[in-house]
């Protein structure tokens, strides 16, 4: 009743501030998605093209990390085959030259307009008498595409201190994986996929990879993609079940499908058979060099 009595000049004007209203908000939704999206393309960029260590200006403080900089420690290997923990990320950036950084997209973006694209900060807040405190996570993924790689996460109130932390954190967590050619397809006997298939959990979230043939590509989640490349395979299949949305479990659930490859006894006379490599793929030039 109250409508039918409004003049048709004033409703007019009530929906066109209405329109300009909605405009607005759309406006400004706009420019803070965009805002948001250039600051972490920006973040993503300087993790890409981080400079290369200065050897010199580093003062070791643990013991692994003085024989690193004296040079009693050449390869990665001589810390992870012997059970070490690595203390400083900075004896990574020695032994690794070649390293490579990249962050994994778990966030979600919010609001009504964009809501729903994957963002690299995970944001959540406490809810306070003071008011909401926001904290940043994100995950970070090191690696030299060839045999190394690692996964940290961080979580600060602000963005750069979390992506420092998840870098250093992924430093500090590296592995070697185990690459050959398992796929009865295939057969070249090169390092291009994984030597047998593996499985791992986090929550309900499990992952299974499988080997594939050569030019398959990586067939797996896109973030679960990202980890594998810095790894160096090449080709794998991959089979998921559970709650897959949750990017935290799936990246759990994938670094630990590929520590099982570490764990498994494999016998010598497998690894010519499959080409089995732990590492490096020049590990095998000089282990065929050796036996001739």
């Amino acid at each position: 009743m109250a409508e039918e009595n409004i003049p048709a000049g004033e409703k007019e004007e009530v929906e066109d501030v209405e329109k300009v209203i909605v405009k607005e908000v759309k406006e400004r939704k706009t420019g803070e998605k965009e805002e948001v999206e250039d600051v972490e393309k920006v973040i993503v960029k300087e993790v890409k093209e981080r400079k290369t260590f200065d050897k010199e200006s580093w003062n070791p403080k643990t013991i692994i990390g003085k024989k690193v900089k004296s040079g009693e420690i050449a390869e990665l290997d001589e810390i992870i085959d012997n059970g070490l923990k690595i203390f400083e990320p900075e004896i990574v950036d020695i032994l690794l030259s070649n390293i490579e950084t990249d962050l994994l997209l778990i966030g979600q973006s919010k609001g009504k307009f964009g809501g729903g694209q994957r963002r690299v900060f995970k944001q959540t807040q406490k809810k306070t008498q003071e008011g909401n405190k926001p904290k940043f996570a994100t995950f970070a993924v090191v690696g030299n595409k060839d045999g190394y790689v690692g996964i940290g996460y961080g979580k600060s109130r602000e963005t750069v201190p979390a992506r420092e932390k998840a870098i250093r954190s992924a430093k500090l967590n590296m592995i070697k994986i185990m690459r050959g050619c398992g796929s009865w397809q295939c057969g070249c006997k090169e390092p291009h996929t994984i030597p047998f298939g593996v499985q791992g959990k986090c929550g309900s979230v499990t992952i299974k990879l499988m080997p594939a043939p050569k030019g398959t590509g990586l067939c797996v989640e896109s973030e679960c993609r990202k980890i594998l490349g810095m790894a160096g395979i090449k080709d794998v299949w991959s089979e998921t079940r559970g709650q897959t949305g949750s990017k935290t479990n799936l990246v759990h659930a994938c670094v630990d499908a590929l520590k099982e490859l570490v764990k498994m006894k494999v016998p010598q006379r497998c690894y010519k058979e499959l080409g089995i490599t732990e590492g490096k793929i020049k590990k095998i030039a000089a282990d065929d060099a050796e036996n001739e």
